[in-house]
C-alpha cells in the first residue's frame, strides 16, 4: 500500500520511518527540516534499534504527492483546520485517513470537513521526540492502537494494523470510544501537570502529593468515560497507567515541549472538549477543569 505521513514529527516521523524501512511506500510531508532531510535523510534514535533512511520521499506540499491509500495525520490537532487544504490532494475514493492526534472529538470535527472520507483513530503509546531537523529520539515504547471511527473497508483497516506489525511496531484493533478515553486518562493528567508544574514525568509520581493528585485525576476520566456508557474501563486501568510511567523513562510530554517552545498547547481536544461532554452528560470533572484554567493562564503569559 501506499501511504502518506501529514507531520514528520517526534509521532510521524518514527511510524512513517518504521514503515518505510520494511518496505511499504510511504511519501512524508515536511515543513521546516524538509531542505535538511532531502539532503540528509531521516534519522530515527531509538530504544529499540536505530537505524537511517537514506532517500526517504519528502515534499514540503501535498499537492506534489500522489494519492495515498492511508494518509496518517500526525499534525498537532491545533493546526487541524489545515487539513481542509492539505488532505484532497492525496485522497482517492477509498483513502483511509488515521488522525494519530491527542484528545477527544478530533474524528467528529474533521469528519464534518469531509463529509466522506473513511476516518480511524491512532492511539499512540510512545515516549518520542524530534527536537533537531531529520533526528527523531525515540525513548521508550512505540505501541498503537487503531479505532475505527467511519471505516468502510475493515479488511483495509486490518492491513494497516498487519503492516505496522510487520515493520515492528506492535499494533491491535480497539473500540474507538474505549480507545480514546483511555488514552485520556494518561494524556489528562500528565500533559498539563508537567507544564503546571514544570516537570517530568518521574518527578510526578515520585512524590506522595503529585501521585495522589495524578491518580485523582485519572479517576476522573475513568468516571467520565464511565458514565458515557465506555467499557473495559475501570480503577485498575489507572494503577497500570501509574505502573508503566513508573517504568518508563522520564519524559516531558507533547504539550510540555509546546510550552517550552513558546507554542500553542493542544487545550481544546486534550481538556475543553471532554470536559464539555462529560459535563454535558451530568459527570463534572473538577479537578481537570482547574488544570485546564491554569494551562490557559500559563499559555497566554508564554505566548504574550
Amino acid at each position: 500500500m501506499t501511504y502518506a505521513v501529514i507531520g514528520t514529527g517526534a509521532i510521524g516521523g518514527y511510524y512513517g520511518a518504521r514503515l518505510a524501512q520494511s518496505g511499504q511506500q510511504v511519501h512524508f510531508l515536511l515543513h521546516s527540516d524538509y531542505d535538511y532531510v532531502k539532503e540528509h535523510g531521516l534519522q530515527v534514535d531509538s530504544c529499540n534499534g536505530s537505524f537511517h533512511l537514506d532517500k526517504p520521499f519528502v515534499y514540503n506540499d501535498t499537492k506534489q504527492m500522489p494519492k495515498a491509500d492511508v494518509v496518517l495525520v500526525c499534525l498537532k490537532s491545533i493546526n487541524n483546520h489545515k487539513l481542509t487544504t492539505l488532505l484532497p490532494p492525496l485522497l482517492h475514493e477509498q483513502s483511509l485517513v488515521v488522525l494519530i492526534q491527542n484528545g477527544i472529538g478530533v474524528e467528529e470535527d474533521v469528519q464534518a470537513m469531509f463529509p466522506d472520507v473513511q476516518l480511524a483513530a491512532g492511539l499512540a503509546f510512545i515516549c518520542s521526540a524530534k527536537t533537531e531537523p531529520g533526528r527523531v529520539n525515540h525513548q521508550c515504547y512505540g505501541q498503537i492502537n487503531l479505532a475505527g471511527y467511519s471505516c468502510r473497508d475493515e479488511a483495509l483497516l486490518q492491513q494497516v494494523c498487519a503492516d505496522f506489525n510487520a515493520a515492528g511496531v506492535k499494533a491491535g484493533l480497539v473500540e474507538y470510544h474505549e480507545a480514546r478515553w483511555k488514552k485520556a486518562v494518561w494524556n489528562m493528567p500528565f500533559n498539563g501537570m508537567t507544564v503546571a508544574l514544570h516537570t517530568q514525568t518521574d518527578m510526578l509520581l515520585r512524590h506522595p502529593a503529585t501521585r495522589q493528585l495524578i491518580r485523582q485525576q485519572m479517576m476522573e476520566v475513568i468516571g467520565a468515560a464511565q458514565h458515557l456508557g465506555v467499557k473495559n474501563i475501570d480503577e485498575s486501568f489507572a494503577d497500570l497507567m501509574i505502573s508503566m510511567t513508573d517504568e518508563m523513562t522520564p519524559y516531558s510530554p507533547s504539550m510540555r515541549l509546546d510550552y517550552d517552545f513558546h507554542r500553542h498547547m493542544e487545550l481544546h481536544y486534550l481538556y475543553a472538549r471532554p470536559i464539555e461532554i462529560a459535563a454535558a452528560a451530568g459527570f463534572p470533572m473538577p479537578r481537570l477543569e482547574m488544570l485546564m484554567h491554569e494551562l490557559q493562564f500559563l499559555e497566554s503569559a508564554s505566548l504574550s
